[in-house]
C-alpha cells in the first residue's frame, strides 16, 4: 500500500513537472528565441592605457594634476586626444606663452631630478615628503638643517626648555598660494636612513618625548603642565604663547593644502579654450554676453574695448564676512588670423550686497571690461568666465574685425548704447569703461527701464572745420524709430562736444519718460558736407516699465 501511494506520488509529481516544462516551452516560444546569441556578441570593453601615459598621469605630474584634470584625462578614448591634452596641459601653465621654450615644464622636470638626486632613502627622492614638496611648490626660500638631531634648545612657541633631537629639518616659504604666507615645514627623520617626514607638530622630533623626566618643557619643569598634556597643547601650559601656524588645526590645515596640487591663476579657464576635455565635467555652463568697441588710438593702433556681462541671477552668492558674495574669474585671449597671440586679459570681478539687498542684487548685472591696443585686421577672441562658489563655466568664441581709420577720411568709432554715461573724475583714473574724457558703461542687453536716461557715445574722426561758422564742417541727425515707424528725428547742435584735435565726441543722455514701452532702434546719421560722405550709426534697446 505504501509503495502504491508512493508511486501516485511520483506520476503526479511526474506530471507537475511535465506541464512545468510544457508551459516554459509555449512562454518561451510566445516571447520569441532572441535576436542575437550573448554569447557571440562583442563586449565593451574600454582599451588599455598605454604605460606611457599611466606613467605620466600616475608619476610625472601626481602632485600637480587636479582630481578634474585626472578625470578628463582618463575620459579620453584616443592617443590623439591624450597628446592634445598633454600638450595644454603644460600649455596652461607656461608663464610666458609666446615663446617656444616652456619655463614651468622645464623647471618641473628639474626638480624631479634634483628630488631624487638628494631626497632618496631606500625610495626614490621623488616619492618622499621633501620630494613631494620640493617638486610641487619649488625650491623653499630658505631652510634650517640639523642632519644629526642632539642637543636643541626649544623655541618659546615650542614650550622652552632642552632636549635632544632626531634629525630635522625646517622649510619656509614666504608665500604659497591657497597656503598662506609665513609658511614653515618641519620635516623629521626619527628613523635614522635619511627618510624625512613631515612633522604634524613640534614634537615629533623630540627624541625624549617618550622618556620620562627627559627633556622638559619650561612649564614642564614647573609643574604647571605634564608631558601627558602634550597631545592636546604640547605641554607649554595653559597661558603661554604659541604661534598661530602652530595650532594643531591650523597645522593640520596647512598641511591638508600642501596635498592639494598648486592652482594656476586661471590657467583652468584657458584650458577650457584649449581642450574640449575640459567641458566634460562642466554640467551647468554659465551664460555671460560679449561686445567689442573700436576707438581710434593712432594712425596703426585701435583700441579694442571688450565688455563682459552676466546677469547676477546665474551667480551663486555665499557669505564672506557678513555680505553674499558672488565672484567671477574671467580669462581673455585675442589670436590673429595668423595663430599669433595678440593678447590675453584676466581678472576677477566680485559682486557684494546686504542680506536686505540680495534679491534685489540678483535681479542686475554684473560688467567688466578691458581695453587693448591692437593694429587693423581680422581677429578672433575666446573668452571663458567661471563662477567661483559653484565652477559653473561658459565660453564665448567671437571673430571681429578691427577697422583701419583713413586719416584723411571721416569715420567714426563704434556707437555704444550706455546705461551709464558721465564725465570722469579722478577717481576715474585707471578704472575701466573710460573712454577719452568720460565714462561709459555699456549696456550689452540693451534693456532699460522707463524713465532711465539711456547714454549715447561716439567719436568722429577727421571732421573738418568750417571757417564761416568756426563748427565742425559735419552734420549728425539722431532718428529714432519704433516698429518701423519714425517717432523722434533730432539734429545734432555740437554743443557742449569734446574737441581733441580732429576728434569729436558726442556724449549724449537719452531720457524715455515720455517714450511708450517697446522695442525701439536709434541711428545716428553723420554727414560730411564737403565731401558728401554720410556713415550710418545703429543701436536697438527696448524700454519696459
Amino acid at each position: 500500500m505504501f509503495k502504491s501511494k508512493l508511486a501516485r506520488n511520483l506520476a503526479t509529481g511526474m506530471l507537475f513537472a511535465a506541464a512545468a516544462a510544457s508551459t516554459a516551452v509555449a512562454q518561451k516560444e510566445k516571447e520569441g528565441t532572441p535576436s542575437q546569441d550573448p554569447s557571440s556578441k562583442a563586449r565593451n570593453v574600454k582599451p588599455e592605457l598605454k604605460e606611457a601615459y599611466k606613467k605620466w598621469v600616475n608619476t610625472d605630474v601626481d602632485y600637480i594634476i587636479t582630481k578634474e584634470e585626472k578625470k578628463a584625462f582618463y575620459a579620453l578614448v584616443t592617443d590623439e586626444e591624450r597628446e592634445n591634452f598633454i600638450e595644454n596641459f603644460w600649455r596652461r601653465r607656461d608663464p610666458n606663452p609666446d615663446t617656444e621654450e616652456n619655463e614651468y615644464r622645464e623647471e618641473y622636470y628639474e626638480r624631479i631630478a634634483y628630488a631624487n638626486q638628494h631626497y632618496t632613502s631606500g625610495i626614490p627622492g621623488w616619492r618622499t615628503d621633501r620630494g613631494r614638496i620640493y617638486i610641487a611648490w619649488g625650491k623653499p626660500d630658505s631652510v634650517e638643517s640639523h642632519p644629526s638631531g642632539g642637543s636643541y634648545d626649544r623655541p618659546s612657541y615650542e614650550g622652552g626648555g632642552s632636549t635632544s633631537t632626531y634629525p630635522f629639518e625646517i622649510w619656509f616659504y614666504r608665500h604659497l598660494d591657497n597656503v598662506g604666507d609665513g609658511i614653515e615645514i618641519e620635516f623629521v627623520d626619527p628613523t635614522g636612513t635619511g627618510e624625512y617626514r613631515i612633522a604634524r607638530n613640534a614634537n615629533e622630533k623630540d627624541a625624549l618625548l617618550m622618556v620620562p623626566g627627559g627633556g622638559l618643557t619650561t612649564a614642564e619643569q614647573l609643574g604647571l603642565s605634564d608631558k601627558g598634556d602634550r597631545i592636546n597643547g604640547y605641554g607649554m601650559g595653559q597661558n603661554s604663547y604659541m604661534r598661530e601656524q602652530d595650532m594643531p588645526f591650523r597645522r593640520l590645515e596647512i598641511i591638508t593644502a600642501l596635498q592639494r596640487p598648486p592652482q594656476v591663476k586661471f590657467g583652468d579657464l584657458q584650458s577650457s579654450l584649449d581642450s574640449t576635455s575640459a567641458i566634460l565635467f562642466d554640467k551647468n555652463p554659465l551664460g555671460f554676453d560679449l561686445r567689442v568697441d573700436f576707438f581710434r588710438q593712432s594712425d596703426d593702433r585701435v583700441i579694442a574695448a571688450f565688455t563682459i556681462q552676466t546677469e547676477n541671477k546665474e551667480l551663486a552668492f555665499e557669505n564672506i564676512g557678513g555680505l553674499p558674495t558672488a565672484k567671477m574669474n574671467i580669462f581673455g585671449r585675442i589670436t590673429a588670423v595668423s595663430g599669433k597671440r595678440s593678447g590675453i586679459f584676466e581678472d576677477s570681478v566680485t559682486t557684494s550686497a546686504t542680506a536686505g539687498e540680495l534679491a534685489e542684487m540678483k535681479d542686475r548685472k554684473s560688467i567688466y571690461q578691458k581695453a587693448i591696443a591692437l593694429q587693423p585686421g581680422t581677429y578672433k577672441v575666446d573668452v571663458v568666465v567661471r563662477d567661483v562658489v559653484t565652477g559653473n563655466r561658459g565660453v564665448v568664441n567671437q571673430g571681429f574685425t578691427v577697422p583701419r581709420y583713413d586719416d584723411k577720411k571721416l569715420s567714426t568709432s563704434t556707437l555704444i548704447l550706455a546705461s551709464k554715461l558721465r564725465s570722469t573724475t579722478e577717481r576715474d583714473i585707471g578704472g575701466m569703461f573710460v573712454i577719452g574724457n568720460a565714462k561709459v558703461v555699456p549696456n550689452l542687453s540693451g534693456d532699460y527701464k522707463k524713465g532711465q536716461e539711456i547714454g549715447l557715445y561716439m567719436q568722429v574722426y577727421n571732421a573738418g572745420v568750417d571757417q564761416t561758422t568756426l563748427r565742425p564742417a559735419v552734420d549728425v541727425e539722431y532718428i529714432l524709430s519704433k516698429g518701423g515707424k519714425e517717432v523722434l528725428r533730432q539734429a545734432e547742435d555740437w554743443t557742449g562736444l569734446s574737441d581733441s584735435g580732429q576728434r569729436l565726441t558726442l556724449a549724449r543722455l537719452l531720457p524715455t519718460d515720455a517714450l511708450p514701452v517697446g522695442e525701439y532702434e536709434l541711428k545716428v546719421l553723420t554727414k560730411d558736407r564737403v565731401g558728401g560722405q554720410v556713415i550710418e550709426n545703429k543701436g536697438k534697446f527696448t524700454i519696459s516699465q
